[in-house]
């Protein structure tokens, strides 16, 4: 039942900012805000950086975080981009290119895993490391350049709509759903709720958490593949320092979605609901004319101030128990 209320009141707040952020920029930009570019520019942004942050999440349901997602996209993204320009378009260059991403990301997703499952150090500290150690092997393999000018084959993916609906929105949308079933509507899944509630408990109560923590590194990587995939078809290039500010975005995103970072609380539609507010005072805000680095202080208080309704709320709820 607590817990029922905390994610009612998630939900209530991100509907009230949401109306509100709709409301103001109706009322100062009405024709712009309105226009059919805008939304567009909002359906282009949403799906790297709403992938990206349901890859942090699903660590963050655990108890922890995975600051080597950016890391891991830019090293699949130019493992996939040297496939794809070394080998005549056609069928089997689309499979090697996603089978080359998909393992790539599963090595870094076990290596991952192992470190916090088995060899038990902290996730940031092993994450921080992996992040590191790929930022540099990106760096080495690419020489501080880009590979750029891929095949139609992955350029279509941003250029192409079905119903009018940009490709990368329908992407986005069903990892969404992939990602909503998976934690919310299978065993898999309620075991993660479980590990992030209680670590040691759910070790007691019969359930595999080195295994599952494993699994749960490697989703995080593979949900890296396709983002890689749609910042390749956006920019025409891939590059070792490509997404660096998502980062914090893709934390700010999950933690103002409700997801606990102590883990074990958090819905994949809070964060959804969180990704169009950062997004639509982000597109609001430029069309203003307001500076990123303030629009960067904005999102800040928000979480700040976010964090300390649920802490007032969530005292409340478990004061009443």
């Amino acid at each position: 039942m607590s817990n029922r209320k905390i994610k009612d009141n998630v939900e209530i707040y991100l509907s009230v900012l949401i109306g509100v952020t709709v409301l103001a920029f109706s009322f100062l930009i009405p024709n712009v805000f309105w226009s059919a570019a805008n939304f567009q520019s909002i359906a282009s942004q949403m799906p790297i950086l709403g992938v990206l942050a349901l890859a942090m999440a699903v660590t963050m349901l655990t108890g922890g975080i995975n600051l080597s997602i950016i890391a891991t996209m830019n090293a699949c993204a130019l493992i996939m981009a040297w496939v794809a320009t070394h080998y005549p378009p056609g069928a089997l260059a689309v499979v090697l290119v996603l089978l080359s991403g998909f393992a790539t990301a599963l090595v870094i997703g076990v290596i991952n895993g192992m470190l916090i499952a088995v060899v038990r150090v902290s996730p940031i500290l092993a994450t921080l490391g992996i992040m590191t150690l790929l930022n540099g092997i990106n760096i080495v393999i690419s020489r501080g350049s880009s590979i750029t000018n891929f095949p139609d084959y992955i350029l279509s993916i941003n250029s192409s709509s079905i119903l009018g609906i940009p490709t990368p929105l329908l992407v986005f949308i069903a990892v969404v759903m992939v990602m909503w079933i998976i934690l919310e509507k299978s065993a898999f899944g309620r075991t993660i709720y479980l590990i992030g509630s209680n670590e040691q408990a759910s070790h007691y109560s019969g359930i595999n958490t080195r295994k599952t923590l494993i699994w749960v590194y490697i989703l995080s990587s593979v949900l890296c593949v396709i983002a890689g995939l749609l910042m390749m078809s956006k920019l025409n290039s891939a590059k070792a320092s490509y997404g660096e500010s998502y980062l914090l975005v893709s934390i700010l995103a999950a933690v103002l979605g409700g997801i606990n970072p102590d883990g074990g609380f958090g819905k994949v539609f809070g964060m959804v609901m969180a990704l169009i507010l950062l997004q639509m005072l982000e597109s609001g805000l430029n069309i203003l004319g307001v500076s990123s680095y303030i629009t960067m202080a904005l999102w800040g208080g928000l979480l700040l101030a976010f964090i300390f309704l649920e802490g007032v709320n969530v005292a409340r709820v478990f004061g009443r128990a």
